[in-house]
């Protein structure tokens, strides 16, 4: 398994990740991208429940609900990892699958970047 760092902006992490021999990627949002990419599946996981109920069919986990005081660290973590069983084996699609949302390779980016 490998764990990336990357910059912060969609588009160039998930086509460094994917260079670098990503075959999945857990994507951690608090605004919101309809991102995604046609190489490897993307897991949105929102960390604010607003996000998550405005885009129910962008994000994939709400993550929102453990600051909530609705679900637990654990209960969050253990739906992730069914999640990416899920996906992995092909039984289950990412929304970004599921709509088609596959983003354009992005190497640099024109404008300062996090």
């Amino acid at each position: 398994m490998l764990f990336a760092a990357t910059p912060a902006s969609d588009f160039i992490c998930g086509t460094l990740q994917l260079a670098a021999g990503m075959n999945m990627h857990l994507f951690t949002t608090g605004r919101g991208t309809p991102y995604g990419l046609a190489m490897a599946p993307v897991i949105k996981i929102s960390s604010r429940s607003a996000l998550a109920h405005r885009w129910r069919d962008l994000i994939d986990i709400d993550a929102g609900r453990i600051a909530a005081g609705q679900a637990t660290i654990d209960e969050v973590g253990w739906e992730v990892f069914h999640m990416i069983i899920e996906v992995a084996s092909g039984q289950r699609k990412t929304w970004a699958d599921h709509w088609g949302l596959h983003n354009e390779f992005a190497l640099f980016n024109p404008s300062p970047v996090t």
